[in-house]
């Protein structure tokens, strides 16, 4: 895959960490800016729910469908057979390029989504999505639930 030459700005950086390490925030979303630069747009408090961040992620290019990248610190429970639960926290990185959305705009993020995955070291799933099937929370959580089994 040819590297679009978008790079996370140093706000991108800075929130990953937050997110990652400080657990300051529940959600991110970030943009393409100017076909240059992927930044910030949105950050979702640590009380925020799925429902909130699906809502942040899914935006609008004038009448079009928009892209988005999003990073989750997603909680849950896990139940191993016979043992404890055991409360489970895993961030995912997420690539939103609904079918619908502009090619040029699909182009953009999806040749850039690399550098992102490159940049958040750390992050236990990433997940392209490209319809609404692809984002729905039993979905999401089947996958970051996937690796639970030993």
């Amino acid at each position: 895959m040819a590297m679009s030459g978008v790079k996370p700005s140093e706000a991108c950086m800075t929130t990953y960490n937050d997110l990652q390490k400080s657990k300051k925030h529940r959600y991110v979303i970030f943009m393409i800016k100017d076909e240059k630069m992927i930044d910030v747009e949105k950050i979702g408090e640590r009380n925020s729910g799925y429902n909130d961040y699906l809502t942040d992620l899914k935006q609008k290019d004038g009448e079009s469908d928009d892209c988005r990248y999003g990073l989750y610190d997603y909680d849950y429970i896990y139940s191993p057979d016979g043992a404890e639960s055991i409360n489970r926290s895993k961030i995912f990185l997420m690539s939103w390029c609904p079918d619908t959305s502009r090619i040029k705009k699909k182009m953009l993020y999806s040749a850039s989504f690399e550098t992102l995955q490159k940049a958040f070291v750390g992050v236990h799933k990433v997940i392209q999505a490209n319809d609404d099937s692809d984002l729905e929370q039993t979905t999401v959580e089947e996958q970051l639930r996937a690796n639970d089994r030993n």
